[in-house]
């Protein structure tokens, strides 16, 4: 590949009001110098999107958009979570740009990767990820649960890069082909390696948040840890069908050896190990239940094939161009 591409960076945005303005000025320069040193072509682009902030998110990417060019925003109709206000950004810079780059707008994403993320792309590959070099400035909890949850993760059968989250770069190619994923519960870290076509990675240094305070709770963290492994695996249900059958076993082995016990003579009260195997069958019952609710549930959203995501406003460099959703 010779030919400069232009390239789109996607930056998802909720509340960020303290650290738009900070770390804005940060990636334009990114950009403008990528365009410089002649790795990208003119006609570059940021793209903010506004996840329904309820601060002065929106306002800011409007008045970044009107004094650089190079800036433009979406804002979704509502919060739908981070997975759709990627999508939806993905989605609107795949028709302007040659490769599209996704990362934080907080800053700790180490910028610099984004060059060598470009230099794999002129090498061949259609998807880049950027893989965390480590994990120093996490806390001990984070550390250890983001490395748990990787690994069961890709135990329960989801393809995902191990300390891989959203930033990559994905061709406009790949885009094209991921048009037709029409999942309504996104997972984006397992949707492109599903994708395919080539790939390689590119580690990159994560520094501390600039300001602000990050929006992913424990809470969410936990969510979408559960929507990765349902979205991709029926591995969960299956362990549990494994699981009935075992417990069926020792069941049929227990009737048999009660009955034995009983023409022999040997009756006991029993009260305690009969609570213990009421209360172990009723607790791998109501577990088992849960999880196959959660696949009745995702099956129940997707067969109503909503939206998965509404731009209610762009900015003035964008409100003329009609996107394809």
């Amino acid at each position: 590949m010779n030919k400069r591409p232009v390239l789109g960076i996607v930056i998802p945005c909720y509340n960020e009001g303290e650290v738009l303005p900070v770390t804005a000025p940060v990636f334009a320069d990114e950009l403008d110098r990528l365009i410089a040193i002649g790795k990208v072509a003119e006609g570059s682009f940021i793209l903010f999107v506004d996840d329904g902030s309820q601060d002065d998110t929106w306002q800011i990417i409007c008045d970044l958009s009107r004094s650089n060019n190079a800036i433009k925003g979406i804002m979704q109709s509502r919060n739908r979570g981070q997975q759709s206000a990627l999508l939806a950004g993905l989605l609107e810079a795949r028709e302007m740009s040659d490769i599209v780059i996704t990362t934080d707008c907080d800053g700790q994403n180490e910028l610099a990767a984004m060059e060598r993320m470009i230099d794999e792309y002129m090498a061949g590959s259609e998807i880049v990820y950027g893989v965390r070099r480590d994990r120093k400035s996490d806390s001990f909890f984070k550390r250890h649960s983001s490395s748990l949850f990787y690994k069961f993760v890709r135990l329960m059968g989801a393809e995902i890069i191990y300390n891989h989250a959203d930033y990559r770069l994905v061709s406009r190619r790949v885009l094209d082909e991921f048009r037709d994923f029409e999942e309504v519960n996104i997972f984006l870290r397992g949707l492109f390696p599903l994708v395919g076509f080539k790939s390689s990675k590119v580690e990159y240094d994560v520094t501390k948040r600039v300001a602000g305070k990050t929006k992913y709770s424990t809470g969410k963290m936990m969510s979408f840890a559960l929507d990765g492994i349902t979205s991709f695996s029926i591995k969960p249900v299956r362990a549990f069908t494994i699981l009935g059958f075992v417990v069926s076993i020792i069941s049929i082995i227990g009737i048999i050896w009660t009955i034995v016990d009983y023409f022999c003579g040997n009756t006991v009260s029993g009260y305690a190990s009969l609570m213990c195997v009421v209360c172990f069958m009723a607790g791998i019952q109501l577990l088992g239940i849960g999880v196959l609710g959660e696949y009745i549930g995702k099956i129940y959203m997707e067969v109503k094939g909503r939206p998965r995501f509404i731009i209610a406003e762009r900015t003035e460099n964008l409100e003329n161009k009609d996107i394809e959703v």
